[in-house]
């Protein structure tokens, strides 16, 4: 993955994140519990936490090489499977969901791993 796909795709992921980071704080309030609206939040300080992450890869992408791609693939399904699965439930109360956001965390922590691998292994 180049430099220029990862800012893409941190770019499109930070607009999506402040999104619902926007639609959480002024549309949600009257529509679900507070409590929804927590979990709805964790998601969306999870989403900006790796989507600033994937704009760091970018800027290391030089330095590690292929591992990059593969630390910003666990990222992005991260993102997907912890966030989106966040989402997901708030929107529609389908409290199974939940048992896909672990996968999600899981997915983060391999990123961060990997990524300190490339850290490890370029010294």
């Amino acid at each position: 993955m180049t430099d220029r796909v990862l800012i893409l795709l941190a770019s499109l992921n930070m607009i999506l994140a402040v999104g619902a980071g926007a639609f959480g704080a002024h549309g949600l309030q009257q529509r679900v519990s507070a409590d929804l609206v927590a979990v709805w939040n964790t998601g969306v300080l999870y989403h900006l936490i790796h989507a600033l992450a994937l704009l760091i890869l970018a800027a290391l992408a030089a330095r590690f090489g292929s591992l990059t791609t593969w630390v910003a693939a666990f990222m992005l399904a991260g993102i997907v499977l912890f966030s989106g699965s966040l989402y997901l439930l708030t929107l529609t109360g389908t409290r199974i969901l939940g048992a896909v956001t672990p996968l999600g965390g899981v997915s983060f922590m391999v990123g961060w791993a990997l990524l300190a691998w490339a850290a490890w292994r370029s010294a």
